[in-house]
């Protein structure tokens, strides 16, 4: 059984109890460092809660010493943006150069999150800027093969609109109810999301095996050679007795290998792969779904707070 974990995210229950606390939505300036730097945003959660300034975190980005946008591991999602754009500009023209590039980009991802642990340098830029590049290469290379395979285009489309969807949502709902971050989901919430988001080894291999299964479908568009035709098997066949194998192999069997033989490298690794793309669309509508709950209960206590608010100024006439 996975633990429970807290982090910042209130649930609509704790924003329930402590609704009738705070009932104000106004916004109350105070004073950080002798400027106006936070403000107290009350009624909109269980709690107070200080949040800056946007005219003041302008002001900060402006003159500060230190610069966020060359932390190191945003660096390396800048490069991440250059890669990913590189490939997708050669797509149409250089499917294995493309392929080379855009899983340059892929892999980056890891070291972009291990540089900012180490360093001490994880910011909220470089967790919106990662989330960013990996939604748009990844949209971007689904509107190719839409374009490319225009009888599964409306399937296509429709796991563009889900990606996008349930993490703008997700992310959504995360900023409304006070979590340090879009991966910050306790086991309560959801126990696949829990999993899914907070071990790193599951979090990488479904999400590097979704981008193998779209850029493999790619791939089987320009690439025609069957594997048993491959250099590859060509030179096994030279060194193993396979023909004398497969003589002997009863008849089910030998139709699977001759099967397989006719299908290409690309093909076969996206239906390899092809699970863990149909299981990473199944988390995007958890998370689609339970991220919407959280709205919606959310506006549940706001909208009680509001009424308490009034019955209250009511009462005190």
């Amino acid at each position: 059984m996975a633990p429970t974990t807290r982090s910042k995210q209130s649930t609509p229950e704790r924003q329930n109890a402590g609704s009738s606390s705070s009932t104000s939505t106004a916004v109350k300036s105070q004073t950080l460092d002798g400027e106006k730097g936070l403000r107290v945003r009350e009624g909109s959660r269980a709690r107070q809660e200080d949040v800056v300034d946007p005219n003041y975190a302008l002001g900060l980005a402006n003159r500060s010493h230190e610069n966020v946008y060359l932390f190191v591991p945003n660096v390396i999602g800048y490069i991440r943006v250059v890669t990913a754009a590189a490939s997708l500009y050669i797509m149409p023209t250089h499917p294995k150069v493309c392929t080379f590039i855009y899983f340059i980009s892929c892999i980056l991802d890891v070291f972009d999150g291990m540089a900012a642990r180490k360093l001490g340098q994880e910011s909220k830029f470089g967790a919106v800027l990662d989330m960013v590049t990996d939604r748009c290469a990844t949209a971007c290379l689904l509107c190719f093969l839409s374009a490319t395979y225009t009888n599964h285009s409306l399937l296509i489309m429709f796991l563009i609109t889900l990606d996008f969807s349930s993490h703008y949502i997700h992310m959504y709902s995360s900023l409304v109810t006070g979590s340090s971050s879009h991966k910050a989901v306790t086991s309560d919430v959801s126990r696949i999301l829990w999993y899914y988001y907070h071990n790193r080894n599951v979090l990488f291999t479904v999400c590097f095996a979704n981008e193998v299964c779209f850029v493999c479908a790619y791939l089987a568009f320009y690439e025609k050679t069957p594997i048993h035709s491959s250099v590859l098997i060509k030179y096994l066949s030279h060194l193993l007795p396979v023909r004398q194998i497969l003589y002997h192999t009863p008849a089910p069997l030998d139709y699977l290998l001759e099967t397989l033989g006719n299908v290409t490298w690309a093909q076969l690794v996206f239906w390899l792969t092809a699970p863990v793309c149909a299981l990473k669309q199944v988390i995007n509508v958890v998370q689609f779904w339970k991220a919407s709950k959280i709205l919606v209960g959310v506006d549940l206590a706001e909208r009680q707070a509001a009424r308490e608010a009034a019955a209250r100024a009511a009462r005190g006439r």
